[in-house]
Order: C-alpha cells, then structure tokens, then sequence
C-alpha cells in the first residue's frame, strides 16, 4: 500500500477513535460476509464494524492514548466503533458471539480506558442506566443526588464493578462446596466416638 494510502488510512481510524465512545476489538475469522453485515446492523445507528490492517490500527490508536490496545492487533482483526447507546451494542456484540462462537472479543476501549473482554461481558448485562438510576433511587428512599452522582460514573467502571462482583459471586460459589465437605467431615470422628462410647458401655 502507498504510503499516502497508509497514511490516509491511519487518519481514518484515528477520527475514529476519536469520534466513538468505545471500541471492541474482536477476532472475525470463519465468518461469513452475510454474517459481518448482520453484526453491523445490530449495533444500532451511528456505529459502525469494520475490518482493520493492525499495524495502521497499532499507530492511530497510539496516536490518540490507546496504546494497551498494542498486544490486542494480532491475528484477524475487526473493530465495532460505537458510537451510539455502548450498552446496547455491547449487548449486540455478546448475543450475536453466542450465536457465532467464531466472533472472539479480545477486548477494547469504554470513554478511554481500556476494557477486558470479560468487562466487555459484563457491560452488555447491564441494565440501562435509567432503570438502574430509579431502582437505586427506590431502595435510597428518595436520595436522589446521591444516587445521581453515582450513575455518572463512566461505563467502563460500572463494566469493572460489574466483572468484579460476578468473579466474588463466582469465588464464594466455589469456596462454599469445600466448606460442606468439611463440616461433614468434621462431624464423622463425632459420630464414631458416640458409637465407640455407646459400644463401651453395653
């Protein structure tokens, strides 16, 4: 590609960077074309999914901060820039990898800060911000500047509480299977004693 070429490309993704308030890079491979346009059309008005050179992409993120993004340009590359509801499209993005297990999310960029694919995850299980707003409003009684101030907090920190909270969720899951088997464990020598000292005294 001619470097005049290259270079109008970079600025291309780099507007793009700029204009959108996230970026999921996902990994396409066996997918089909009608699949792509069918992705592109769930993502809602005024985003967009596009197939990118990585080493073009490497230098517009870098040029605009989103240098974590480097070890993410490998393989086949496509990125959904949204810029429309971001937790609509998330949703988008996870419902249409469920049913096309070859869209692999590698990760992205929520209004700046870069996400996991995990946080990407949890971001789509949200609820929208004003149902969140009235049940938190609800269960404050009424403080609602409190509960205001929090809801403008930035999405990719409600996606990070979000991972947060499933991952303890999932570790207490866990935990509480050994803790059973100790707790019957513990009570067997009980019970063998109780049948020793019942033996003893017949």
């Amino acid at each position: 590609m001619p470097t005049q070429a290259k270079a109008a490309v970079i600025d291309e993704i780099t507007e793009r960077f700029q204009k959108s308030s996230a970026a999921v890079l996902t990994e396409y491979r066996g997918l089909t074309v009608a699949q792509l346009t069918q992705l592109r059309r769930s993502l809602g008005a005024g985003s967009s999914y596009a197939v990118v050179k990585n080493t073009l992409t490497k230098r517009a993120a870098d040029s605009v901060g989103h240098t974590d993004l480097g070890p993410l340009l490998n393989g086949p590359t496509a990125i959904a820039f949204i810029e429309g509801d971001v937790v609509e499209a998330a949703k988008a993005i996870r419902d249409f990898a469920r049913a096309n297990p070859n869209l692999v999310v590698k990760g992205g960029v929520v209004e700046g800060r870069t996400v996991s694919p995990a946080e990407v995850t949890a971001l789509a299980d949200v609820e929208p911000r004003e149902v969140l707003l009235a049940k938190l409003a609800g269960a404050m009684k009424g403080n609602l500047t409190k509960a205001a101030g929090l809801f403008q907090a930035p999405l990719s920190q409600v996606a990070r509480l979000a991972a947060a909270l499933q991952e303890k969720k999932e570790s207490a899951d866990d935990s509480a299977a050994p803790a059973a088997d100790t707790a019957a464990a513990d009570t067997t020598p009980d019970n063998a004693d109780a049948a020793d000292a019942a033996a003893s005294t017949d």
